[in-house]
């Protein structure tokens, strides 16, 4: 049994104790409060004058899948011989060890989950994977949740790899939004086909996986997870998923805010960013008064710095910038632990100090908001595995 006791604890979803107690047993919280006794011979980490918080979760990164400084050979983000792969499955190509660089700097930012997608070259690119960021020998023991959802891409990227590159299907937005209603049609007919097959087993069609892969999409058990910059784009991706019923998150949201209404009122969730580079002409009214507006608006953020390695130290830093544009302190927490979260799909075990929750913990030397603040230890399931 460990305790941390002493600290200035934000919960995030129920206030902040001052000078409380974290019970944890088997990886989980057991008890928080300011009146938790510790048993006797458990293990204390004295936190006084310390700042507790869950650990941050990112909804969107390309850590594992993009490995640092060795050029192609690292680079498993795209495959980029067919503007369809809702087969292809993120896990199969993360490298997962201590030694991966963007993990390892995850970890040290106290970011103790994520989600992991494919890149953004094809037009349904696989399925994304959550995981946490502890270091294992094989990826299947870091899952959370796999599949998560289903990558899309809206924009310029698909237009650029295929049209311009391959002078081939999709070189406008109008093919685009084709192949991804060529690709839902064609998965709605497959499970019908499989559907009828029930009655009469000579029906069956033949297994395909790249139909396989959409149905979970179809069924509304994953999202699709909508890589769209501009405005006009994330339209296009809502017009298409409300004709099929499907769910989608929107991811990056740089025009947030011309939309930010209609979008609040569609229900959609935004995972906004990133915000520190304008990689492409797409992300020209790139702001950091955005997230505001969102919110204001009523749409649930989460905050992303859309890393492939390193830029995943910024997460914390982009929230102040958020904050000193107007987005609310409390939104800005809860936009790197709860909101995102709850857009997984993983509240339950993630992004807030609660009994029953997993042991995901972020020690502070001060306000998680101030760039001085240093992270001085970092637990995953109730173990230590990082200690300035």
């Amino acid at each position: 049994m460990l305790a941390i006791k002493g600290g200035k604890i934000l919960t995030i979803t129920q206030g902040t104790i001052e000078g409380g107690t974290i019970l944890i047993e088997d990886g989980k919280i057991l008890d928080v409060g300011v009146d938790v006794q510790i048993p006797e011979g458990a293990e204390v980490i004295d936190a006084t004058g310390k700042v507790v918080m869950p650990g941050l979760v990112e909804a969107q990164c390309h850590l594992g899948i993009v490995e640092e400084s060795i050029g192609w050979a690292g680079a498993d983000s795209d495959e980029t011989t067919d503007p369809a792969t809702p087969q292809m499955r993120v896990i199969d190509g993360i490298k997962a060890n201590a030694d991966e660089g963007g993990l390892r700097a995850a970890l040290e930012t106290g970011v103790t989950t994520i989600q992991v997608l494919p890149g953004s070259g094809n037009v349904i690119a696989g399925t994304a994977a959550v995981l946490k960021t502890a270091p294992k020998t094989v990826v299947d023991e870091m899952v959370v949740r796999n599949p998560s959802g289903m990558k899309i891409t809206f924009g310029d990227m698909p237009r650029r790899v295929y049209g311009q590159t391959q002078k081939k299907t999709p070189s406008t937005r109008m093919g685009i939004a084709g192949i991804l209603r060529e690709w839902l049609v064609k998965a709605q007919n497959y499970m019908r086909k499989k559907e009828v097959a029930k009655e009469d087993p000579s029906k069956m069609p033949d297994k395909d996986l790249k139909l396989e892969a959409l149905e979970p999409v179809l069924r509304g058990e994953i999202p699709l997870l909508a890589h769209a910059h501009r405005a006009d784009d994330i339209a296009s991706v809502v017009r298409v998923a409300e004709e099929f019923g499907v769910k989608v998150v929107w991811h990056h949201a740089t025009e947030g805010h011309r939309v930010a209404e209609w979008v609040a009122r569609k229900g959609i969730p935004a995972v906004h960013g990133p915000a520190m580079r304008r990689g492409t002409w797409e992300m020209r009214e790139m702001s950091f008064k955005t997230a505001k507006v969102l919110h204001d608006a009523g749409v649930k953020i989460a905050i992303t710095t859309d890393a492939t390695s390193q830029a995943i130290r910024l997460l914390p830093l982009v929230a102040a910038l958020y904050v000193k544009n107007g987005l609310p302190r409390d939104v800005a927490l809860r936009a790197m632990t709860i909101n995102p979260a709850e857009i997984l799909g993983i509240a339950d075990r993630v992004g807030s100090i609660e009994r029953g929750k997993d042991a995901d913990l972020r020690i502070l030397s001060g306000d998680p908001l101030n760039i001085k603040s240093k992270v001085e230890m970092v637990l995953i399931d109730g173990k230590v595995l990082y200690s300035a």
